[in-house]
């Protein structure tokens, strides 16, 4: 039997919209080469332009983590899908019509 071929659209919430802009914070930090590229202020004697950069790596490390579990969180706490269940049912050897 052919299985239906429904098309669901994404669901934006506000928690998804925090997912991204946590993944694109980083990006954008990077990107923008312009708002960095200077010496000064030095820190510990390295110029600016370095200490910036390794500094976004603790920052992006923390913010992807911050996404994935927030991502995990969003995942949980939405329903399961009755197609998703069913079809999934019928794998495992359960009746089916």
């Amino acid at each position: 039997m052919p299985e239906s071929t429904e098309v669901r659209r994404p669901v934006i919430t506000p928690v998804r919209v925090v997912i991204a802009l946590c993944l694109i914070a980083p990006l954008v930090a990077m990107v923008w080469v312009s708002s960095y590229a200077k010496i000064d202020p030095k820190l510990g004697g390295i110029p600016f332009f370095y200490w910036y950069q390794m500094l976004w790596v603790l920052i992006s490390t923390a913010l992807t983590m911050v996404a994935y579990k927030l991502w995990q969180h969003d995942q949980r706490s939405r329903p399961a899908t009755p197609a998703a269940g069913s079809a999934s049912r019928d794998k495992k050897g359960g009746a089916s019509k």
